[in-house]
């Protein structure tokens, strides 16, 4: 009996904690502000997350060995080809909330070209071709609403877009604005850029404290990324970090930071 109750105690254990919000205590004195079910800040807090311990794979199955990157992995898959870098996880991870959403109209991106692809385009049947630097519309057949074909359209955006679109494309934010899915972006060839997947406040001192996920080169699975300045506090950076956000594998400046 006491054995059942240990499996059991464990099992529910791991239900609770496969999310961001549920897996990552706040530090005393904190609080996560209020997010509405139909929010993207509440889509980010509920991404799933792997079991603790796991590595995070790269498109072609192997392992991300670097140590002191990350705390955890999103339960995400992320496709079989070098394509879902650090800006397209970004991208990845707005579109799929505006498709859980049914705001198929919203979701869009631009090429690094400018060219404007639309998945509410795609979705009625409607191929894009890549000539060069022309990049025009086709009618192809009939409308395509699965995951498959949604995916198919993500990976063109992968294709197509960067850090250098994305940055372009992103409003500029300040740190006092600082909410879940506001991006630290540097574009450039190579850029980088990572997202913010929570946010928690001190009522008393009015102080912010946020998460930060990224993917990287080459394509690999979104991970919830490790402060390196205060392992104290990680994986939670403090809003008030100064000038540069260090992260694991990238510095921003404070004036990097934007929102969708």
């Amino acid at each position: 009996m006491k054995v059942l109750f240990l499996i059991l105690f464990s099992l529910t254990a791991f239900s609770q904690n496969n999310t961001i919000e549920s897996r990552f205590i706040l530090p005393i004195g904190y609080e996560r502000p209020f997010e509405k079910p139909n929010s993207f800040g509440f889509f980010m807090r509920n991404l799933p997350l792997k079991p603790a311990g796991t590595v995070v794979k790269y498109f072609d199955g192997s392992l991300k060995s670097k140590a002191n990157v990350y705390d955890a992995v999103v339960d995400l898959s992320i496709g079989k080809r070098d394509l879902h870098q650090c800006a397209d996880a970004v991208m990845r991870l707005r579109a799929d909330y505006l498709f859980q959403q049914k705001s198929y109209q919203d979701i869009h991106f631009n090429f690094t070209n400018g060219f404007k692809a639309e998945y509410s385009r795609w979705r009625n049947g409607e191929r894009i071709v890549v000539n060069g630097n022309k990049t025009t519309w086709i009618k192809t057949s009939k409308e395509s609403k699965n995951q498959a074909s949604y995916w198919a359209f993500l990976e063109q955006v992968f294709s197509y877009a960067g850090t250098a679109s994305l940055a372009k494309e992103l409003k500029n934010n300040e740190l006092k604005n600082l909410k879940i899915g506001d991006v630290f972006i540097k574009g450039g060839f190579p850029g980088h850029a990572v997202i913010v997947v929570d946010l928690a406040i001190n009522p008393k001192t009015k102080k912010k404290i946020f998460l930060l996920a990224q993917s990287y080169m080459p394509a690999q699975e979104i991970q919830i990324l490790k402060n390196p300045s205060n392992t104290k506090l990680s994986p939670w950076f403090e809003a008030d970090f100064g000038a540069i956000l260090e992260t694991p594998e990238w510095s921003f400046k404070v004036t990097e930071l934007k929102q969708f």
